[in-house]
């Protein structure tokens, strides 16, 4: 009961300011309107009062406050005393314009029918009236906007380059300059338009963005610096964020003036740059009609569904209003995570979770003989690079005897179609992981000759964020003060968001025929060297002087360089121009099933052997020395 009196109080003191403000505002008026008024009729007779006949001294006597009422009707009339004059512009002085010229109409009509006073007086009163009326409301907010600028010189308060000088930045100089509470004073702006350069906007210079960017840091003492540039590819982005970080300046970015509501939530938008911004290519936005028809009303399974790929997967799935959504893991902590995060989000879906290892083929088959999916995207496997090379019998049981289960039990049961998560690591691998996902390729490309399912395979690089990928360590290396651990200089990945790894692995489902791996073009690949730079940038610090960076050595099994292809694969392109496809390489499945046995064996009797057997399976397979 406290809390809503005392609302109601703050209500009833900002009403009672808004309302004395007003009531100032109309004795304002008032006096100015008679002024004009007087001042009018001076200057028909040149200020000679004594040439006024008595008739008009009566006039003033009788009509003054009569004239003046029927104006601050019309001022009522068209809402100037519910205008907020600090924030005024073009909007407000048309309808003061045309507030007054109605009223000195109305009054020059009334003028010819019953006064007779001479007619130059209401047009002269309309000039007059306009540069009182609109002047003391301009002057006001001048004086606003010059206390704001007191107000942020006088603080001390951050020193801000806005780098664009287009409509985006226009806006942000605006908002800086009328809110006192963004603690932000624009001292420069930085264009490549040469026509604005030289020239001021909002009072602020504009120089060019060729100009060495320390220098112009260090010459204005600037803070903080805006990237406010209304259309730029993610490369132009990348570089331009490299020489800003360059200043030691902290860096914001803001979205593109399309994105925007309106000006009033502009800077609410900045925001700190990310390292998805810095990626090196666009992102990837995907069509989805397909998809629709494709996951629409289908019961659908995601093995490993508490993962990182795996929950993004059951998100995305469950926009596409699936009849029932499967969701498999081995990890119960994920599977809860995520199912509660399904259920708040999607009541209305049939959702089922299930705790169960993919390695367990009857546990497997007893999912798929009640629950009958549809389609069954398989992300469940252990992809932790250096982890696999210490445990190869472990990589083989999960990503090549799991795999199998889950595809046999597909073929079994009769599922529509089968789409595994693959990896750019399966190309020419150098690590027991990539092998076994190549062997998981082979498994389901071979399978697909021989079953009504349609089984394919989405292979991508590295997926930003995602459990032990390299951005998490990164980040905690840099909380911890460093150093941040790169393990050569020259060693290179390609990478993608896990939403846009997830849309390919959708589009794929929906596109494919069977038998197919579906490959994104993921642009250029980014060196991680570069990587940890800019992401201790963005936290604040300086490379090599408040975090270091160690070089460690390539892991056992690491490459330099990742591939999304085998050279005897060739590509096609697909409808996507962003996805292409891998021409299907078969195998005899009588061979297949005689390797996978003996692997079996080899993995029971003799572990030291399992390598050099993966590599007579998958002979692109080059095992660390």
């Amino acid at each position: 009961m406290l809390i809503v009196h005392k609302g109601c109080n703050v209500h009833e003191k900002k009403g009672e300011i808004l309302f004395a403000s007003s009531i100032r505002l109309v004795v304002l008026d008032f006096v100015l309107l008679g002024i004009s008024l007087v001042f009018s009729l001076l200057v028909r007779f040149d200020f000679i009062i004594n040439g006024m006949s008595r008739k008009y001294i009566d006039f003033l006597y009788h009509n003054l406050v009569i004239f003046i009422g029927v104006k601050l009707i019309l001022l009522f009339i068209f809402k100037m005393y519910k205008t907020l004059w600090r924030y005024a512009s073009i909007y407000e002085l048309v309808l003061v314009t045309t507030s007054l010229f109605i009223g000195n109409a109305t009054l020059f009509t009334y003028n010819l029918l019953f006064i007779h006073v001479p007619r130059s007086v209401f047009v002269v009163s309309f000039f007059v009236d306009i540069t009182l009326i609109g002047g003391s409301r301009l002057a006001y907010r001048v004086c606003q906007k010059y206390l704001s600028k007191e107000a942020i010189f006088s603080k001390g308060i951050k020193r801000v380059l806005i780098y664009g000088a287009g409509d985006t930045g226009a806006v942000i100089i605006k908002q800086l300059l009328i809110n006192p509470k963004l603690n932000g004073r624009p001292v420069v702006l930085l264009d490549k338009n040469v026509y604005k350069v030289g020239k001021k906007l909002n009072g602020v210079p504009v120089i060019s963005s060729n100009s060495d960017l320390s220098e112009v840091a260090k010459d204005y003492r600037i803070d903080e610096i805006i990237i406010a540039i209304k259309s730029v590819s993610t490369k132009e982005l990348n570089q331009i964020y490299e020489e800003c970080a360059k200043t030691g300046c902290k860096v914001k970015i803001l979205p593109t003036i399309s994105q925007m509501i309106d000006e009033s939530v502009i800077l609410k938008r900045i925001r700190d740059v990310n390292i998805e911004d810095l990626l090196g290519r666009d992102p990837i936005n995907m069509s989805n009609p397909d998809v629709y028809d494709f996951i629409q009303n289908k019961s659908v399974l995601v093995t490993g569904g508490g993962g990182s790929i795996g929950s993004e997967l059951c998100r995305q799935i469950a926009l596409f209003k699936p009849e029932r959504l499967i969701i498999l893991d081995n990890y119960e902590n994920n599977a809860y995570e995520i199912e509660q995060e399904i259920k708040a989000d999607y009541p209305e879906l049939e959702l089922e979770v299930i705790i169960a290892s993919v390695r367990e083929k009857e546990r497997i088959d007893e999912v798929f003989d009640v629950h009958k999916p549809n389609i069954v995207f398989h992300a469940a496997a252990h992809k932790h690079v250096p982890l696999m090379e210490a445990h190869p019998a472990e990589a083989i049981k999960n990503n090549v005897f799991g795999t199998l289960n889950v595809v046999e039990c597909a073929d079994k049961h009769g599922v529509e179609r089968f789409v595994l998560i693959s990896t750019d690591k399966a190309v020419n691998p150098t690590n027991i992981m990539g092998a076994t996902k190549r062997i998981a390729e082979m498994i389901i490309q071979t399978y697909d000759l021989h079953s009504r399912t349609e089984f394919v395979a989405v292979r991508f690089g590295n997926v930003l964020g995602s459990n032990g990928s390299v951005i998490p360590l990164f980040k905690k290396q840099i909380e911890q003060g460093g150093p941040v651990t790169v393990t050569h200089p020259e060693i290179n990945r390609y990478f993608m968001t896990i939403p846009e790894a997830v849309q390919l692995v959708l589009q794929a489902g929906a596109m494919a025929e069977g038998g197919e791996i579906f490959v994104l073009d993921m642009g250029e690949p980014v060196k991680i060297h570069d990587l940890a730079r800019n992401m201790i940038r963005l936290s604040g610090f300086e490379p090599d002087i408040d975090i270091k960076i160690k070089f460690t050595g390539l892991r056992p099994g690491e490459k330099l360089y990742e591939e999304l292809l085998m050279s005897e694969e060739g590509l096609k392109s697909t409808d996507n121009n962003k996805i292409f496809v891998a021409q299907p390489l078969y195998m005899d499945m009588a061979m297949l099933k005689r390797e996978i046995e003996i692997l079996a064996r080899t993995v029971k009797v003799d572990s030291d052997k399992i390598k050099e057997y993966v590599q007579v399976m998958v002979p692109t397979y080059k095992m660390a020395e």
